[in-house]
């Protein structure tokens, strides 16, 4: 699909890796939705990348709600054919922590936002690409989910986070399989450790750190360079049914 041609939905679209996505399809000529619950935050967004972006409040764990916002996405940008999931929570928590054992309301909210969220999402969104008009390749749709390096290793305190987003990877074969006689193709990105408002608040200090723990580069991975593979799945149609690691070579250590 060409960059120019993208019709897309962000979640997560207010802020991080979804702000930068949502930055790059319209820097491209594209348009898009940012679909966040972060009302001021996406007003704000919304109104800096102008008249080809709009803010729709969503909260992916209410289904109707997004089969709703994702229908709103669709009219706004005169069609859809990408949705990329980047809304998602870090739920660190330990199984046996030092008030006891993990709450069951509390790793299930982190599987409903990560997990179950990336699915209300995707069959709204596949439900109408299937009827977009095919491009050479055939093509009619992509969905991007937003995975983690978490997923393969997942250090002590992330068992939530780490079984969500293993979760979204589990997702991805299957998926592109059965969406494959409509033309939708579907692929994650596992980033490593990125510049996010989640990193932005810790100290000078520990950002260094994690940063120096990246082979190479050495540093924390910016979210534009998240952007940029995006544009790349959506312009490779033979990118199907896999997940790519954007994380520097690092492979992270139990704590």
């Amino acid at each position: 699909m060409q960059a120019s041609q993208l019709k897309a939905l962000v979640t997560g679209g207010a802020s991080g890796l979804g702000l930068a996505v949502a930055r790059r399809i319209v820097a491209a000529g594209g348009r898009v939705a940012m679909l966040d619950v972060q009302d001021e935050a996406g007003t704000a967004a919304a109104n800096e990348l102008g008249a080809a972006a709009r803010f729709i409040r969503c909260d992916v764990t209410d289904e109707a709600g997004v089969s709703q916002a994702v229908g709103a996405a669709h009219a706004f940008a005169g069609g859809l054919n990408l949705a990329v999931n980047c809304a998602g929570i870090v739920g660190a928590g330990k199984l046996l922590g030092k008030d006891g054992p993990m709450a069951g309301a509390f790793f299930a909210k982190v599987i409903a936002i990560n997990l179950t969220g990336t699915v209300h999402v995707d069959k709204a969104a596949a439900a109408l690409m299937q009827h977009n008009a095919p491009n050479a390749d055939g093509e009619r749709g992509l969905l991007i989910h937003t995975a983690s390096v978490a997923a393969y290793e997942g250090q002590i305190g992330q068992i939530a986070y780490s079984a969500s987003k293993a979760g979204v990877i589990g997702l991805v074969l299957p998926m592109a399989r059965e969406l494959a006689r409509f033309g939708i193709r579907v692929m994650a990105i596992a980033p490593g450790i990125f510049e996010t408002p989640m990193v932005a608040g810790m100290t000078p200090e520990l950002q260094a750190s994690l940063g120096a723990q990246v082979p190479f580069p050495s540093r924390l991975g910016r979210p534009a360079e998240f952007a940029e593979l995006v544009l790349a799945i959506a312009a490779n149609p033979m990118l199907n049914g896999e997940t790519i690691r954007l994380d520097g070579a690092i492979r992270m250590q139990p704590r």
